[in-house]
């Protein structure tokens, strides 16, 4: 999937390093131990449409975009200021990343 953010084109892949990012970004960490949980967390919130979470997965997906990876304040304005259907976009990063082989199983096991 790609998105533009000021005006440069950027990937989000939705693998295993992206579930490490959103560990970093969205985890669980209690006492400085980080229990991961990223995924998790974010799963129902997604679906929820919160705008906050949907930063957080494009960040955390634009994680090995090497051409340009936006700051997550970047991420925060370009849904800010988002000009097409954002429940769209909500929709599209939801079927991206139930199509992805290393996360698909949890988003089913999350609608279950």
């Amino acid at each position: 999937m790609q998105i533009k953010i000021n005006g440069k084109q950027v990937d989000l892949k939705f693998g295993v390093k992206f579930v490490r990012e959103l560990d970093k970004v969205a985890g669980l960490d209690l006492n400085g131990a980080s229990f991961g949980m990223g995924l998790t967390k974010s799963i129902p919130s997604l679906n929820a449409a919160d705008p906050a979470v949907l930063a957080d997965v494009i960040y955390s997906a634009a994680s090995t975009n090497n051409a340009f990876r936006p700051s997550q304040d970047d991420v925060d304005d370009f849904i800010d200021n988002y000009e097409d259907d954002l429940e769209k976009l909500f929709d599209d990063v939801i079927k991206e990343m139930s199509q992805a082989n290393a996360i698909k199983v949890a988003l089913k096991n999350a609608k279950a």
